[in-house]
């Protein structure tokens, strides 16, 4: 029997999260992304907490494209983070192939300044 797109990316996103879990001292970048918007937040899993978080809700509307934006979302970040005193972390493409608007976020993230 054939799996969903969603049923099959919760269980690639299991896959991964078995292996991958961020603590205070490397939290971990979680990406979600939608067919318009993209999202992206550091988690400290042993804690429960929520660290960070960038989307490109916050930039508002924009006519670029959706690489660019998602580059910029990973900069936004980037610079949240290092204000909070984060500057390694783990990243977890939740699901999603590395390629695209997740690619682009995570060059983003690092050409702002984290390290993974």
């Amino acid at each position: 029997m054939a799996l969903t797109k969603v049923e099959r990316r919760r269980r690639i996103q299991m896959r991964i999260r078995k292996k991958i879990t961020g603590t205070a001292d490397r939290p971990r970048i979680s990406v979600f992304r939608s067919n318009l918007q993209i999202y992206a937040q550091i988690i400290d899993d042993v804690a429960g907490k929520t660290l960070a978080a960038a989307s490109s809700m916050e930039l508002g509307k924009s006519k670029d494209k959706k690489l660019n934006i998602a580059s910029t979302v990973g900069k936004a970040l980037a610079t949240k983070a290092l204000a909070a005193g984060i500057s390694t972390v783990v990243f977890d493409r939740g699901g999603y192939l590395f390629h695209g608007r997740v690619k682009a976020l995570a060059d983003g993230a690092r050409e702002g300044g984290l390290n993974f």
